[in-house]
């Protein structure tokens, strides 16, 4: 584990792209420990520098899409380009034991024996939006670690995945046809976030049903506000399975890479992220400063009792509560 003393070499080994290392500090940088807190933000502060010069990906779709075939097909063709390409794979943690199984490396066979890939299985650890509450400190990692790819592949449980747009450049939607229900596809959410819209499994029967749901999202998308005036996004399709379509993704990619950029948009998205990541961290401190305060959490858990008992609403705990932090942390 990083200490004082080798922190200054696990930079320098970071920068050599040296994986172990890599795989070191995102376990440094998950962790709850205090003293490893305080570590990580120093190791982030010293590998800013290096950061910034990736492409960033989110990759989100319901279950049964086919993420991480995808992943595994696209990741390989940027590697056959010349790409250093890696994968934060989130995945879901139990609400009742909180372990997750991590399983998404195994179905990407091809990409995880890459020497020049790099995979991390993530737990959700029940963070909302689909991904993880670390996961833009290990995209800075990836970036810092030579990776000129980054992709973060979300939990996968429905509409509400959103979160990952706030953290990447580029955000694409993987869906199927023939499911039963494509009109869960083009409901507002991720609809309005996806700059890119992918069909999977464009193969066998199921060409027939990809080509009419394409043509739903087309229209769909026309009567949509878009994300960015320069930029309408687009709906393709692919089959991963077969290796087909998957170039034509990385094309409009790179296209969608080249609009934001002639116009600045780009430079401006990951300032006003960086911006929005600063007051998401100064709210959980925050949060968390206040629950440090005993007279703070004695009062919190005789109003939790209070509701649980059914003597009070939990509109009016809370409405306590906001007075109890009125009184305390504002006059």
């Amino acid at each position: 584990m990083i200490n004082d003393a080798t922190l200054a070499s696990y930079v320098a080994r970071l920068r050599l792209g040296d994986r172990v290392a890599l795989a070191q500090a995102m376990t440094l940088v998950e962790s709850r420990h205090p003293r490893h807190q305080a570590l990580s933000a120093q190791l982030l502060d010293a590998i800013m520098p290096d950061t910034g010069s990736a492409i960033r990906l989110g990759i989100t779709g319901t279950p049964g899409a086919g993420k991480s075939t995808f992943l595994d097909a696209f990741g390989m063709l940027l590697i056959s380009e010349g790409h250093r390409v890696a994968v934060i794979a989130v995945d879901p943690s139990s609400p009742v034991s909180g372990g997750s199984i991590l399983g998404d490396k195994t179905r990407m066979s091809a990409l995880s024996r890459s020497s020049c890939a790099f995979i991390r299985p993530v737990p959700s650890g029940g963070y909302a939006g689909g991904t993880s509450q670390h996961a833009r400190e290990l995209i800075l990692l990836s970036e810092a670690a030579g990776y000129d790819v980054v992709i973060v592949e979300t939990v996968g449980v429905g509409q509400s995945e959103t979160e990952v747009a706030n953290m990447v450049d580029c955000f694409i939607s993987l869906q199927i046809a023939g499911g039963g229900d494509e009109l869960q596809g083009i409901k507002k959410g991720i609809m309005e976030m996806a700059d890119l819209i992918v069909i999977n499994k464009d193969d066998g029967d199921n060409r027939q049903n990809v080509a009419a749901t394409r043509q739903m999202y087309q229209s769909a998308l026309q009567i949509l506000r878009r994300k960015y005036s320069q930029w309408q996004p687009q709906v393709l399709s692919c089959s991963a399975q077969e290796k087909r379509g998957i170039d034509a993704v990385w094309q409009s990619i790179n296209a969608f890479y080249a609009t934001l950029a002639h116009g600045g948009e780009l430079t401006a998205l990951r300032q006003r992220q960086a911006v929005a990541w600063l007051h998401q961290q100064s709210e959980d401190f925050l949060l968390r400063m206040v629950f440090t305060q005993p007279d703070f959490a004695v009062a919190y858990q005789q109003t939790e009792q209070d509701v649980a008992q059914n003597r009070l609403s939990a509109r009016a705990g809370m409405a306590q509560i906001q007075q109890l932090i009125q009184r305390r942390f504002l006059t």
